[in-house]
């Protein structure tokens, strides 16, 4: 398979994860980015940052045209995790690509094992009150992570908006695309200056295919539960977690 349909093959993948779990894509874009398609580490996040803009801002406006984005609660998380994004992203280009690669293989295990062990989520009856400290302290920890792994935090930021907020699963899906839109933007603010070193021949038919498998993420999520989807993400997560670390080992 040529490198072109790699691209295409994984940024589907990608973008179904987005538009149907809101998170989750940017952990599957890197490693697609490194050992699919041979980007370096360093690379490869700021690609998935360029990635999971596009694509989550597709998968927002799908959302927010069925209702489902809490406006103010997304804007709560991002903006307290505007300023570790930008640190982040200016840490990681000075983090050596092996420890880079080592710490996004563990969160990816710690993020699937979580999602293993969490229990399908009960609807909300109605949405509480926003708690700034909760919302400031959780998306700045987002932010940071955003920053250094190029990840959108979307994995942490739906369940935070369902046990902290209130919303309900879908309505928190929707939202966290917010944050992540937000967070990633930020993120590559400050590595803006690497992008032009980036092989645009594959990021764009990525980027493309993300976006549009985005729209039949959505859909998905309609018609198949979400402890189902969860589950089968979690799974696919532990494997390249695992994959990451023996590669690292060597």
């Amino acid at each position: 398979m040529t490198p072109v349909l790699l691209a295409l093959a994984a940024g589907a993948v990608v973008g179904l994860a987005l538009g149907a779990l809101g998170g989750g894509g940017s952990v599957l874009a890197v490693p697609a980015l490194i050992y699919l398609l041979g980007f370096s580490p360093a690379a490869a996040t700021t690609a998935s940052l360029v990635i999971v803009v596009l694509t989550s801002a597709t998968a927002l406006y799908g959302h927010a045209r069925d209702g489902r984005v809490r406006w103010r609660a997304g804007l709560a998380f991002a903006a307290a995790g505007a300023v570790p994004a930008l640190l982040g992203g200016t840490l990681a280009a000075r983090i050596p690509d092996a420890l880079l690669t080592a710490a996004f293989a563990v969160l990816a295990a710690v993020v699937a094992t979580r999602m293993l062990r969490a229990g399908r989520p009960g609807p909300a009856i109605g949405e509480r009150p926003l708690r700034p400290r909760r919302a400031a302290g959780v998306g700045a920890g987002l932010g940071a992570v955003t920053g250094v792994l190029g990840v959108g935090g979307g994995f942490l930021a739906v369940p935070a908006l369902v046990t902290g907020v209130g919303l309900r699963m879908r309505v928190a899906v929707g939202t966290s695309l917010l944050v992540i839109t937000v967070n990633s933007l930020t993120a590559l603010t400050a590595r803006a200056d690497t992008t032009a070193d980036l092989d645009w021949s594959l990021v764009a038919p990525f980027a493309a295919a993300a976006m549009l498998a985005a729209w039949d993420g959505r859909r998905l999520a309609t018609r198949t539960s979400a402890d189902t989807l969860q589950r089968a993400f979690a799974m696919a997560l532990l494997a390249v977690s695992a994959f990451m670390l023996a590669e690292a080992a060597l």
